[in-house]
Parts: C-alpha cells; sequence; structure tokens
C-alpha cells in the first residue's frame, strides 16, 4: 500500500540538482503549480565539463523567475555531514529526493575513492539527516526517494531484469555502492520508520545529459572525425529511456510513500520499495548508432556524406560492464502508471537539436 503525498505546499530537496536526472526533474517540480520551496544542493565536481552543469543551473534560473516556488541553491557536497545538518534544520524537508552520487562504471575503476565519499558517506549523512528530522517529535520526511542503478543487476543474465532478481554479485564499485544504498535505506526505514523508496534507473539520456554516457561520446567523436568504439563487438543492448520519462516516473514515486504499518509481532514493518524504471525493452547498440548518426544528420551536426563506416570500429567488451540491461518495470506501472511515452528516435531527434543549438554554432 502506498501512502499519498502532496507535494504542494512542501519544502523538498533534491541533491545532485546540477546533475542530468536532477536538473530535469527541478525543472518539472518549478514548472508545477506547487507554492512550495524547492532546493538544491550540488558539489559541481569536474567529473565532467562544469560549464554544462552550470548551464544546466542558469536555465533553473529560467524556470524559478515564472515559478511559484521558492528556488535555492545551494553550492555544497552530501559528504558534508555539518552542511547538510545546517541544510535540514534550517529548511526541514518534507521530501527528499538523493540523486546526487559520482556515477559511471569504468571510472570507478581508476577513481574508487570519489564513490566511497558521495555513494556511500554522502548517502549516510542523507539517512541520518532523514533520522534526525524526527527529532522531539517533529513531523520530519515524508519520503525519502533515492537513485539506485541498473548496475546492481551485475552479469545477471536473465532478463528483463526484476527487483525480484537476486543482486549479490555486482561486476563493479559503482555498483557495489548502489546497492549498499539499498541495504542501507532498508536498514534505517527497518530502525527508524522513513518511508524509502530506491530508483533503479537504465540508461537515461536526452539534450544537456551527461557527456561520458556512449550517444554524448559518440557525437563529440563523429564531430571530431574520430573513431567510436562500439562494445562486445556492437552485440551490447540497452533500455534506453528518455529524460522527460525518468521525470515524470521520479514525480509519480514522490507522491507515493511506503505506508508506515506494525507487523503480527508489533514491531513496524519496513517502509521501503525498490522499483526498476527503464524504458521496458532493449535496443541493440548498432541500431541505437544508426538512428544517431540518422538524426545527427538531419539536425544539421554531421554533414550528409559523413563516412560513418570509416568511423566504427567493434571492440571486445569493457571490464565492469555487461551485455544486456533491460528493465522489467511491471511494478512501477502497477502502482504508479508509469508508461514512459517517448521514442528512441524522438528522443534522439531532441538531443541532436540541442546539440546542434549549444555546440555547432
Amino acid at each position: 500500500m502506498k501512502r499519498n503525498i502532496q507535494l504542494s505546499k512542501k519544502t523538498i530537496l533534491v541533491t545532485g540538482v546540477a546533475g542530468f536526472i536532477g536538473a530535469n526533474l527541478v525543472r518539472q517540480l518549478l514548472s508545477m503549480d506547487l507554492q512550495g520551496t524547492v532546493i538544491g544542493i550540488d558539489n559541481m565536481n569536474d567529473y565532467y565539463d562544469v560549464s554544462l552543469k552550470e548551464y544546466r543551473l542558469q536555465e533553473l534560473e529560467k524556470v524559478a523567475a515564472l515559478s511559484s516556488s521558492q528556488w535555492v541553491f545551494i553550492h555544497g557536497n552530501i559528504a558534508d555531514k555539518a552542511l547538510l545538518g545546517e541544510v535540514f534544520a534550517r529548511y526541514k524537508p518534507s521530501i527528499v529526493v538523493n540523486l546526487a552520487a559520482q556515477a559511471g562504471v569504468r571510472y570507478s575503476i581508476t577513481n574508487p575513492d570519489v564513490y566511497i565519499e558521495s555513494n556511500l558517506i554522502g548517502f549516510y549523512n542523507i539517512l541520518e539527516a532523514c533520522r534526525h528530522s524526527y527529532d522531539d517529535g517533529a513531523p520530519g520526511v515524508e519520503h525519502l526517494v533515492y537513485a539506485s542503478s541498473s548496475s546492481v543487476y551485475g552479469g545477471n543474465t536473465k532478463v528483463p531484469f526484476s527487483t525480484e532478481d537476486k543482486v549479490d554479485h555486482p561486476v563493479s564499485l559503482y555498483a557495489a555502492t548502489k546497492k549498499s544504498n539499498e541495504l542501507l535505506a532498508h536498514c534505517y526505514a527497518k530502525l527508524y520508520n522513513i518511508p524509502c523508496t530506491g530508483l533503479r534507473f537504465f540508461t537515461v539520456y536526452g539534450p544537456a545529459g551527461r557527456p561520458d554516457m556512449a550517444y554524448f561520446g559518440f557525437t563529440n567523436q563523429l564531430l571530431a572525425g574520430k573513431t567510436i568504439q562500439i562494445f562486445n563487438h556492437g552485440h551490447c543492448e540497452r533500455d534506453f529511456t528518455y529524460v522527460d520519462d525518468i521525470v515524470e516516473g521520479v514525480v509519480r514515486v514522490m507522491k507515493g510513500a511506503p505506508e508506515k504499518k506494525n507487523g503480527a509481532d508489533g514491531l513496524p514493518i519496513p517502509p521501503y520499495a525498490v522499483y526498476n524504471i527503464g524504458g521496458g525493452h532493449p535496443v541493440n547498440l548498432l541500431d541505437f548508432v544508426d538512428i544517431l548518426q540518422q538524426e545527427l544528420v538531419r539536425a544539421g551536426v554531421l554533414p550528409s556524406d559523413y563516412d560513418f563506416e570509416a568511423h566504427k570500429k567493434l571492440v571486445p567488451m569493457q571490464p565492469g560492464d555487461v551485455p544486456v540491461t533491460y528493465a522489467d518495470t511491471e511494478a512501477l506501472s502497477r502502482d504508479f502508471g508509469y508508461c514512459p511515452m517517448t521514442s528512441l528516435r524522438d528522443g534522439l531527434r531532441k538531443f541532436a537539436e540541442w546539440y546542434k543549438a549549444y555546440y555547432v554554432k
């Protein structure tokens, strides 16, 4: 059972707000007539081009100027426990959406420290702040929604991936930190009755996305005349999900917290849930690249006579990567009416048009 939560006239805290999903979520929240307060935290790290994060924040300022809600941006790190304590004490958020995390599978192999700091210590600090939001009988946090990842499924061969599947064998440090988040959230839900919902995101794409994602990196390389590497000799499938569909799903989940109730022993049953959030059907990477190149030509990013075959190279699988990711989203559809609406071609068209306007003057 879900407990319905009204978002209007509430204080909502979103971490990782200069990130891809975070910025798009806040844009949507500010566009809704909520008449509340939206607070965003981001440490603006240089994992990728900081100017892209600054651009997202500038776009949010434009939306905020027309919003019925107050918008507050805080430049800070969720690994800073004292800072988080100050934010919670001052603003008393009712709903927390934790999207701050160090992302990327391959980067976790060469830069493990930042994953421990952000994804483990940072998330622990969020949980502690939520726990203490109930001190002295305060109403506290009504719902904590946090980002998990499809990477928790590791090398699972059964597809589509279901939240009922075992996820005990991560194949990257990034995946291990995300699985750890789910375990920590369950523990805090049980011990302190904090309603928690984890979302396992599947390959999110769209305008102003992450440059380390394949579609963005491929575009940069093709424009520079470089050769793109297609892993596992092209035998990769991904469940690409357009960012607007992801945001719609997150907003729906925010409104439905796991219900607080006691079991037969009189003790709390953890108000805890985990869902897959994805497109619901896999796309072969070669087909994906084919549609991408068509849309890049259509948008004028690349010339119509561009020799794509000369700029493609099929290579083996990378360490920590998996050949197929594909979400079983039936539970999210059942509980929240989630239904992704954006076709891959439409989504890549929007990306290509944005890329042309942003990079190709």
